[in-house]
């Protein structure tokens, strides 16, 4: 199993924290956001390269913040790639899935992988999902039950049909028609991998990369896991400084011995 990891977005939003500064690597709790994550894919046995898509402008932060790591990926023996796709302003930015297409294609084998927005902390674990998805070989997203009807409108929402299926996937909706909200966080067969550059070249392709599972559900089954937790998404100033209280105040789940 591998992990993609797609930070290479802009965050333009969160100006002027991020006009020089990448977002996955902004600090809450004491840490980046994006090593909350580390700390889970580490600890999964299975996991065997994690694999990080970054931008022209902030490649050269990722590759120090690459160094930092670089005793821990050794002892867990886990190969971390850093992939660079060129843009270095938002105007010419590739977006979340041709960013996916992009590292899928420089991949030498395809196997069996989670692919995971690198702005978010999920307050849940990993390993029992994961677990599942090596097992049963099935794609799998997960769902959390959100009763926030602005947060719902703003991100993936799932409709799961009696024996977990997802029947519907909408990553923007414009009404909320489910409480089962889906981070961004997939966990993907290689054949559900195959059809992300179809999905990349469509004139109609979405950004974000809840758009391709919406797509994926047309194409394949994608089964729902319903886990109790939360997530924290940074994407604005507002939602970075909650976040920032959210982990300074609460004690840490610590995934991985330090």
């Amino acid at each position: 199993m591998i992990a993609i990891l797609l930070c290479a977005g802009f965050a333009t939003r969160m100006y002027p924290l991020t006009r020089n500064f990448p977002k996955p690597l902004l600090k809450v709790g004491g840490k980046p956001v994006l090593d909350y994550l580390m700390d889970q894919l580490l600890v999964l046995p299975q996991m065997e390269s994690i694999h990080v898509v970054t931008n022209g402008l902030f490649y050269k932060n990722f590759l120090e913040w690459k160094s930092g790591w670089k005793k821990v990926s050794r002892e867990y023996d886990i190969d971390i790639h850093l992939y660079n796709d060129g843009a270095t302003v938002n105007e010419n930015r590739l977006g979340a899935v041709k960013d996916l297409a992009l590292t899928v294609k420089s991949l030498k084998t395809i196997a069996p992988a989670i692919v995971a927005a690198g702005d978010n902390v999920f307050r849940f674990s990993l390993k029992p999902v994961a677990q599942r998805f090596i097992k049963t070989g099935k794609n799998i997203v997960i769902a959390l039950e959100e009763i926030d009807e602005v947060n719902k409108e703003q991100k993936g929402v799932l409709e799961v049909g009696p024996d977990n299926r997802v029947l519907r996937f909408y990553e923007e909706p414009i009404e909320a028609s489910s409480h089962w909200a889906c981070p961004p966080v997939y966990f993907l067969k290689p054949s559900a991998l195959d059809y992300i550059e179809e999905y990349a070249a469509r004139p109609d392709a979405g950004d974000s990369p809840g758009y391709f599972i919406e797509y994926l559900v047309g194409k394949e089954p994608v089964y729902a896991i319903k886990v109790n937790g939360s997530r924290l998404d940074i994407g604005t100033i507002e939602s970075y400084e909650a976040a920032r209280k959210i982990l300074t105040s609460e004690p840490l789940i610590l995934f991985r011995k330090l």
